[in-house]
């Protein structure tokens, strides 16, 4: 077995002179990391490392499958196109769109599409679809950014897939909302002077993004205190929203596959690691080592990705090693600002490990692409015929 070597990081980090101390605090690999010899029978492993991740994740119930309201019907580019919402036990409704090959009938392979962060959440499936001829013209701009202009979850419906795209926690219809915030008369987080309405203004938008980035260390800081975690919130939404997806008719729910970019691929990492119903993954520009975390980026990240104590028993990309032997893509992006280049490919390395010793090796895959941060026309060429392969 191949271990991990003691970190010697520079004399500088995020954290100072404490950085070469707790870099080296958490056993390498961790107790619970399948590339330990004790580990042999990989069932057992999987027990006990997904009930660790869970219990540490501490995700909320959501009770029951939701209901699910079609809100409105249409269809647009060649698609059928369903407006959903539902109600969890906490929060606004959350919305959704569900699409299709136009007058498809027949169960049909399924994508789960995450969307990103990207420090933007009044916006959250709105990033990967485009329902009409007319688009918010900050979605246009996001799209172009980062996804080569594409709406690519119109795209991969079109090869023949069903996807339904929601607003996971904090974004968009779950988004926080100023009218509902009491007791936080504070610094950048004054709610005074801003206000719900005319919610569709470049300027309040743009006014919500920021306010919302200061709020997030609030909200984690609630969650924790709740008994709860920010990755293990939106994987109980995620899983919710799968369940909706699974439910489906028109749905063939042994072929259902999941993929994000950046705030959508550290949501895949969670759900694909610890929910067997996604038959195939593609994460996309979020992986690394908690080791790159401690020292070298924690700072640009949200608190969507930590979940405490964790790294004890697994390293970062092991949580998505939770799947294995189910197939698996992870697209890296080389000049990616939000990643040091060789930890992504030492997260690369630990899950060609996990997937040899499992003797399924075929089944992992992963690119590296030159560029920034970003899920361009090329990625997700790769990342469909990836879901082709497994799926179709």
């Amino acid at each position: 077995m191949k271990h991990d070597h003691p970190t010697q990081p520079p004399e500088k980090s995020l954290i100072g002179a404490y950085g070469n101390y707790f870099a080296n605090l958490a056993k390498k690999p961790g107790t619970l990391s399948f590339r330990n010899a004790g580990w042999e029978n990989l069932s057992d492993w999987q027990t006990k490392a997904r009930a660790k991740a869970a219990e540490l994740l501490s995700a909320p119930g959501t009770g029951k499958m939701p209901v699910v309201k079609v809100e409105k019907k249409y269809v647009y580019d060649g698609l059928d196109f369903e407006e959903l919402s539902w109600q969890l036990p906490y929060g606004k409704r959350t919305k959704a769109v569900f699409l299709k090959p136009q007058g498809s009938s027949k169960p049909l392979p399924a994508i789960l599409a995450l969307h990103d962060h990207a420090g933007k959440k009044y916006f959250g499936y709105p990033k990967l679809v485009k329902t009409s001829g007319k688009q918010h013209p900050m979605i246009v701009k996001h799209q172009a950014a980062v996804y080569s202009s594409n709406a690519w979850a119109n795209d991969i419906a079109r090869r023949g897939y069903a996807v339904l795209v929601h607003d996971t926690f904090a974004f968009g219809s779950r988004r926080v909302f100023y009218g509902d915030i009491a007791g936080l008369d504070y610094g950048a987080l004054k709610t005074q002077d801003k206000t719900d309405q005319n919610p569709d203004e470049e300027t309040h938008i743009l006014t919500y993004n920021e306010w919302s980035k200061e709020h997030e260390h609030v909200m984690s800081k609630s969650l924790f205190c709740a008994g709860t975690t920010w990755p293990g919130v939106c994987l109980a939404e995620d899983q919710a929203a799968l369940s909706v997806l699974s439910a489906r008719k028109d749905v063939d729910n042994e072929r259902i596959g999941c993929a994000g970019l950046s705030g959508g691929g550290v949501r895949t990492v969670y759900l694909a690691g610890l929910d067997d119903r996604i038959k195939c993954a593609v994460c996309v520009g979020f992986m690394t080592t908690f080791n790159d975390l401690v020292l070298n980026r924690s700072y640009n990240h949200t608190w969507m990705t930590f979940a405490p104590l964790l790294a004890n028993y697994m390293d970062f990309p092991e949580i998505l090693g939770l799947r294995v032997p189910l197939p698996t893509l992870v697209q890296n992006n080389n000049q990616d600002a939000l990643f040091t280049l060789s930890e992504m490919k030492q997260a690369d390395d630990i899950l060609k490990q996990i997937f040899k010793k499992a003797g399924a090796a075929e089944k992992y895959k992963a690119g590296f692409y030159d560029g920034p941060h970003k899920f361009d026309a090329q990625m997700q060429a790769d990342a469909f015929d990836w879901f082709d392969k497994w799926l179709a």
